[in-house]
């Protein structure tokens, strides 16, 4: 989107929330930018800020009763291990012939605005490191290079790492503790190990006790609210969440929550997302991690999803080496954040 940043809300546009009856106009701009309709994207993110609208902020710029663009954010509790909150800038867009025009800049604003009132003071979004358009947008917007690597990994049967991720564990209590495999039947032992280990299955409600037990050992702090809205998330829209908790021995040793994007940050083709992995620390290095990552490999690999993609602190080195040797790599997507005053 060439979309350019100005001062200020334009004259005799209107800036609103965004309603159900925005959907066709919605879609049809997105898809003159991105040349394909992703209706049931945006129909899933109007339905999920509905169902919790404390979490979400989305809002349209209307001139003379037309809709001339869109934003969409939400609430970042704790994903990706995150201790602060922020607001994602999922997406927006300006009708084709009216970008320039400052639309974009009147949107960023409401959503800016909103942030403040909901107490948080920092904007998160992502961006192709091609989309010359989105970065000059997001340049003179005031965002800057994020703290967090940006990885991603092909999904495929067979692509794990080796097996000595025993000894990779969380060097700080703020980050969370994980190993990674897959749990199909491999002729690799170590994968083999992994699955015996543990028995890896979809969340379920009454698993939120035990999840919020153990985020709450390995981040020292209670989250049980981010907890409970990803895990309602999960059950309520399991056409997008694909989270997995490790059962062993009649305890819950460990999970994941994932999700599969189908349009965040202007991606076109469906992508996993994790934002969380958490393993018991009483059970670091015993593969709960590696079952987890295994199986939801293997779930995804089913949903016909090719890619999964993730966020680590750039100084969680014993994270980022887990993932690496998991087959994760650099991803073509950049990080930017922006600090409100």
């Amino acid at each position: 989107m060439a979309e350019r940043a100005q001062a200020g809300p334009l004259d005799g546009v209107k800036l609103r929330q965004l309603v159900a009856q925005d959907i066709d106009a919605v879609v049809e701009i997105d898809a003159q930018i991105t040349g394909r309709s992703r209706r049931a994207y945006f129909e899933r993110r109007l339905q999920a800020a509905l169902r919790a609208p404390a979490l979400h902020a989305q809002f349209a710029a209307e001139e003379n009763g037309v809709l001339e663009g869109y934003v969409l954010g939400r609430t970042l509790e704790g994903e990706f291990g995150r201790v602060e909150p922020a607001l994602r800038l999922e997406v927006i867009g300006v009708r084709p012939g009216e970008q320039g025009h400052g639309y974009g800049d009147a949107l960023l604003g409401a959503l800016e605005a909103n942030a403040r009132k909901r107490g948080v003071f920092e904007l998160r979004t992502q961006a192709d490191w091609k989309d010359h358009g989105m970065l000059g947008f997001l340049d003179h917007a005031g965002f800057e290079l994020g703290t967090s690597e940006m990885l991603d990994c092909e999904i495929h049967a067979g692509r794990m790492g080796s097996g000595d991720d025993q000894k990779i564990v969380a060097p700080e209590h703020r980050h969370l503790s994980a190993e990674i495999d897959y749990s199909k039947a491999q002729t690799n032992d170590f994968e083999a190990l992994a699955r015996d280990r543990s028995d890896v299955r979809s969340l379920e409600r009454e698993d939120l006790g035990e999840i919020v037990r153990i985020d709450r050992r390995i981040m020292n702090r209670d989250r049980s609210a981010y907890i409970t809205h990803i895990l309602d998330e999960a059950l309520k829209d399991s056409a997008i969440r694909v989270s997995l908790a490790a059962h062993q021995d009649g305890s819950i040793t460990g999970f994941v929550m994932a999700s599969v994007d189908f349009g965040d940050f202007g991606r076109t083709e469906p992508a996993a997302v994790l934002d969380t992995i958490g393993v018991d620390p009483g059970f670091t290095g015993a593969g709960v991690g590696t079952a987890l990552l295994s199986q939801l490999f293997v779930n995804l690999e089913a949903l016909r999803v090719e890619r999964v993609a993730t966020v680590v602190e750039r100084d969680n080195f014993a994270l980022l080496e887990f993932f690496y040797r998991a087959g994760f790599g650099p991803s073509q997507r950049l990080g930017f954040a922006k600090r409100l005053a």
